[in-house]
């Protein structure tokens, strides 16, 4: 048993050497299973998304600052990109969810209050977009090029969606795929080679008794569930290690 205060935590990974990377709030911070830290980057905005790239930066997603940035192990900031709009300084607290830097070089980031994804290039250049109608809220670039996105409740209609390169919708789970719609707002989500995804089913806004986690193949088969239970209230982010396989989170 592990545990950690984490207020506002949207972005959680268990990194190679054992120790959790993750979102908290204003920040993001690396510690040991002991809780000693080992990084820790502190921002004036909300922090949504975290990711350890593989020279050992860090990437950071800041929200209302529009900020995509890389820090060094050092907790200096070595690469600042802004995407807010021309002629807007604040983003609010709905511009940015989770992000992702891409093997490209570019960026895969969730608009949650513009209700889009965008890849944005190195220089930070719309490289492609898709709108998403209920608002996304994570992002993953899948082996085969598509891209999966986690959507919320802005349209009433909470679901995992995949997205060819043509924008096109190939794959898509929901409330039509489950008895009972107990999907309420689709948040972290990890992809697992040859099993499928697992997405936190966030309940803040309803407080609703349903499962906080999912594991759902690609043929929508419920391979396992987890929650609701007392002591916890919500779920918005899950990671599970795995050995030997590359991580799509």
């Amino acid at each position: 048993m592990w545990e950690h205060d984490a207020p506002l935590s949207n972005d959680i990974w268990v990194l190679d050497n054992g120790n959790l990377l993750f979102t908290k709030g204003n920040g993001v911070l690396e510690v040991t299973r002991n809780n000693d830290t080992i990084f820790q980057y502190t921002s004036q905005s909300h922090v949504f998304a975290c990711q350890r790239l593989t020279n050992g930066n860090t990437f950071v997603g800041e929200c209302e600052s529009g900020r995509l940035l890389e820090v060094d192990s050092n907790g200096k900031i070595v690469k600042d990109l802004s995407i807010l709009p021309l002629g807007t300084t604040n983003g609010k607290k709905s511009f940015i969810r989770n992000a992702r830097k891409l093997e490209n070089g570019h960026y895969l980031v969730a608009h949650y209050g513009g209700k889009r994804v965008v890849e944005y290039d190195e220089n930070g250049n719309i490289y492609w977009e898709v709108p998403v109608s209920g608002g996304a809220h994570s992002v993953i670039r899948l082996p085969n090029g598509n891209t999966l996105v986690a959507v919320t409740d802005m349209d009433k209609n909470p679901r995992i969606v995949e997205f060819n390169s043509d924008k096109n919708i190939v794959w898509e789970f929901s409330n039509k795929d489950i008895e009972g719609a107990p999907l309420k707002f689709l948040s972290g989500m990890q992809y697992i080679p040859g099993m499928g995804i697992v997405f936190t089913n966030w309940t803040g806004h309803v407080k609703e008794k349903v499962p906080y986690i999912y594991w759902v193949d690609w043929n929508k088969n419920i391979i396992d569930t987890f929650g609701p239970c007392a002591d916890i209230e919500s779920v918005s982010s899950v990671f599970i290690p795995l050995k030997n396989e590359k991580v799509y989170h």
